[in-house]
C-alpha cells in the first residue's frame, strides 16, 4: 500500500513525459517547458547552474528540453515541493535504482525532525510553566539537559548487529530447536498467539515495528487486513516487500516512529525490543502510545524476564548447568523487565495480560481501558 506521500510524489513525477510535446517533436523551449510545468525559466536555471540538469543547446543558442529533460526538472520540482535541498536532490538523482531507498531514508528524517520540535515545543511550554518560580534557572537547564538527551536517543540509534547483512539469510537462521540455547525456542507458536491476541476486525490497520522480514506482518496481511511494515533495517524491508508484495514498508525504528498521532488501531512487535536499553524502552513504549488510536492495542512477543529475581534466577541455572552460551548471549542483549513493562503500560492506562513461553519468551498485551478484550 502506497501512503499518501509516495502517492503524491509518484503521480507528480510519473504523469506522461511528453505532455507540451507535438507529435513529432523531440524537444521544448525554456519558456514553453516552465509554462507546462507552472515554474519559472528563473527557477529552471536555477537548478541547472546547481548542477541538476543539463539540457543542451540549439546552435542559436538557445536551451532545448528532451522528454527526459522534463522528467527530471518533474521529479527535482517534486522533491523540492517536500522539503529536500538543491544538494539533497542532487544526491538523490545520483542514487538511480536507489531512489525509492533515498525516499523512504528522506521521509524517515522529517519524522525524526518532527518528533524533535515537538519536543522543544514540550520543553518551551514546562519553562514557561515553570518561569516564575524560584530557582527557576537551574530547572530550565535540567530540562535543556533532557531535551538534548532525548534528540541524541531519537537521532543516534544504530544498529550494532548489522541486520542489512543478516536480511538475506535470516529467515533461514532461525532454528526452533536443535541448539542448547535456543532464543526461537516456541517461535512460531509466538507469532500465532500475537496474532491471535490483537483480535484486529476488517477495517482496522496495523504496525509490526521491528518487522524484519515479515513473518508476523505476513499473518495480518494473509488476514486481508492492512500492516505498515516499520523496521530500521533497508535490507530487511526489501525482504519484507519481496515476500509481501501487499505491505506497506516504512524505514524507521521504535525511537522514531514515522507514523502520525493515532495512527494506527493496534501494534505488534517480535523479536525486536530487547534490543533497547530498559530507558531506551520507555521512550519506545511512549511512541507506540503515541500512534495507537483510542481503543489501541498492542502485543509484543520478546525475550524477557518476570522481574528482577527471575533474572537472577534464570541465569544461575544456565552458570550451574555449565550453559556459557546462553550466559553470554543473556548478558549481550537487554531482555525486558517484564514486571517494568507492565508497570508503564498500567501507569498510562492500559489493562494488561501476559504470556510465559518458556524461561526467556513472552507475550505481552495491552490495550487502553475504555476497548476491553478477553484472551481465552
Amino acid at each position: 500500500m502506497e501512503d499518501f506521500f509516495e502517492n503524491t510524489l509518484y503521480l507528480y513525477v510519473t504523469l506522461p513525459f511528453t505532455v507540451g510535446f507535438e507529435k513529432g517533436d523531440s524537444f521544448m523551449k525554456i519558456t514553453e517547458v516552465a509554462k507546462k510545468l507552472e515554474t519559472t525559466t528563473r527557477t529552471i536555471r536555477f537548478y541547472e547552474e546547481k548542477g541538476l540538469m543539463a539540457p543542451e543547446k540549439a546552435s542559436n543558442g538557445y536551451r532545448i528540453y528532451t522528454v527526459e529533460d522534463v522528467r527530471d526538472l518533474r521529479t527535482i520540482l517534486a522533491l523540492r515541493e517536500v522539503g529536500l535541498s538543491t544538494k539533497e536532490i542532487k544526491k538523490a538523482l545520483e542514487q538511480n535504482d536507489n531512489f525509492t531507498d533515498y525516499l523512504h531514508t528522506q521521509r524517515s528524517l522529517l519524522y525524526e525532525e518532527m518528533l524533535q520540535i515537538r519536543d522543544m515545543v514540550a520543553t518551551i511550554d514546562r519553562m514557561i510553566e515553570k518561569s516564575e518560580k524560584v530557582g527557576v534557572e537551574e530547572l530550565m537547564m535540567n530540562m535543556a539537559r533532557d531535551l538534548k538527551g532525548l534528540k541524541e536517543k531519537r537521532t543516534n540509534w544504530r544498529d550494532r548487529w548489522n541486520f542489512d547483512d543478516q536480511a538475506k539469510d535470516y529467515d533461514d537462521n532461525i532454528k526452533t530447536t536443535g541448539y542448547r540455547f535456543n532464543v526461537h525456542e516456541h517461535y512460531n507458536e509466538a507469532l500465532t498467539m500475537a496474532h491471535a491476541w490483537v483480535n484486529a476486525s476488517s477495517g482496522e490497520r496495523g504496525v509490526d515495528i521491528g518487522a524484519g522480514t515479515g513473518n508476523l506482518t505476513g499473518l495480518f496481511l494473509r488476514q486481508g487486513l492492512p500492516i505498515i511494515a516499520v523496521d530500521q533495517s533497508k535490507e530487511m524491508l526489501k525482504v519484507c516487500a519481496e515476500k509481501h508484495p501487499k505491505a506497506e514498508t516504512r524505514l524507521g525504528h521504535f525511537l522514531s516512529l514515522p507514523l502520525n498521532d493515532k495512527e494506527t488501531d493496534f501494534v505488534v512487535s517480535s523479536y525486536a525490543l530487547h534490543h533497547l536499553t530498559d530507558e531506551d524502552k520507555d521512550l519506545a513504549l511512549a511512541e507506540i502510545d503515541r500512534i495507537l488510536g483510542d481503543h489501541g492495542r498492542v502485543v509484543i512477543a520478546d525475550l524477557m524476564f518476570r522481574d528482577e529475581s527471575d533474572r537472577k534466577s534464570v541465569l544461575e541455572s544456565y552458570q550451574g548447568s555449565g550453559n556459557e552460551e546462553a550466559v553470554e548471549a543473556i548478558e549481550d542483549e537487554y531482555y525486558a523487565d517484564r514486571s517494568r513493562l507492565i508497570k508503564w503500560w498500567e501507569d498510562h492506562g492500559y489493562d494488561v495480560e501476559a504470556h510465559q513461553f518458556n524461561p526467556i519468551l513472552h507475550l505481552l498485551y495491552a490495550q487502553k481501558m475504555e476497548r476491553r478484550a478477553t484472551n481465552e
